[in-house]
């Protein structure tokens, strides 16, 4: 009685699909080792829940950010406590669950669409600097010599200036908007990455698989971005993740400061112009002020499980 053999599919054991099945165990045992960092988990919790109430704050808000409510709804009060019916609030008052500011309108719609611009730009800003610096930083660490030498003086210059400070000048020269204070942002922290991506350059680009490459014939293009290129991956979704939180501090300095976002609907913005009302109704400070804190909190969370997660020699 001969045995069954089992007819084996040439195509699953195929240089792509071992590839392919290689790189599938990669993204779970990455995925794996982060979600057992309780401090990354416990940043995306944060971070997934601010996302949420912002991109979904038209459906959220009870009320227009920028509508006084003055005339509009009876009994309504300038800067008045949080009103809440479920917790005890009278129902022959109105419902605002963050109270009201100094011009009558709903602090709670304001805190939902100014985590709107904050994390916007924060996200946006970070990114077009990882670009940048990315570019910069590997052509000054593959190259060497006079280019280098050139381009991180150049990064040196910018470093030398207190970075809230050249942002400010850089959105004065520009003008007072969102898209200069993302563009000042970007541009101030162009620096860090491009130093940190030269650094990874520097320290691979001189490895034996580095030098295998090059002796095959492999082009300098292939060999910095197929080969040196994804050792600077990992620091830089860490240090991204980190400047994020940065960033959103940053805009809302240049917006507390009056420099872009006077009156409008965001975090920085909003303490701003009641900056002085911290004892007579401190709830239009410090719930604004809860939202900058949480944000800049779950990122610096999410950065250092991503460290623990990503570093071979941190993750046991």
């Amino acid at each position: 009685m001969s045995a069954v053999t089992t007819p084996v599919d040439p195509l699953a054991t195929s240089p792509e699909a071992v590839t392919k099945g290689r790189q599938a165990n990669l993204w779970r045992d990455t995925l794996g080792s982060i979600l057992r960092q309780r401090s990354a988990v416990a940043g995306l919790l944060i971070l997934g829940v601010l996302v949420f109430m912002s991109v979904f704050a038209p459906l959220i808000a009870p009320f227009d950010p920028d509508q006084s409510l003055l005339g509009v709804e009876e009994g309504v009060l300038k800067r008045s406590a949080p009103c809440i019916h479920v917790l005890g609030c009278p129902a022959d008052k109105p419902q605002h669950i963050f109270g009201t500011d100094g011009n009558f309108r709903d602090v709670f719609s304001r805190v939902l669409y100014g985590g709107r611009i904050s994390l916007t730009i924060g996200f946006a800003a970070v990114g077009f600097a990882i670009v940048i610096g990315t570019v910069i930083g590997a052509i000054a660490g593959y190259v060497g010599g006079t280019p280098d030498n050139g381009l991180m003086r150049l990064m040196d210059v910018v470093l030398a200036f207190p970075s809230l400070l050249l942002a400010i000048t850089i959105v004065v020269a520009l003008g007072q908007s969102y898209v200069n204070a993302l563009v000042a942002i970007s541009i101030v922290s162009i620096p860090v990455y491009a130093r940190l991506v030269r650094s990874s350059v520097l320290s691979a680009r001189e490895a034996d698989y580095v030098t295998a490459s090059r002796a095959l014939g492999e082009s300098p293009t292939g060999i910095l971005v197929r080969r040196i290129m994804p050792n600077a991956i990992t620091p830089l979704i860490v240090q991204g993740t980190l400047g994020i939180g940065g960033a959103v501090l940053e805009i809302a300095a240049l917006s507390f400061v009056g420099v872009v976002g006077l009156g409008a609907a965001e975090w920085g913005s909003m303490i701003a112009f009641e900056r002085n009302q911290l004892f007579s109704a401190p709830h239009v400070i410090l719930l604004p002020g809860l939202a900058i804190v949480l944000a800049v909190l779950a990122f610096n969370l999410l950065g250092d499980g991503l460290r623990d997660a990503l570093d071979p020699r941190l993750n046991r």
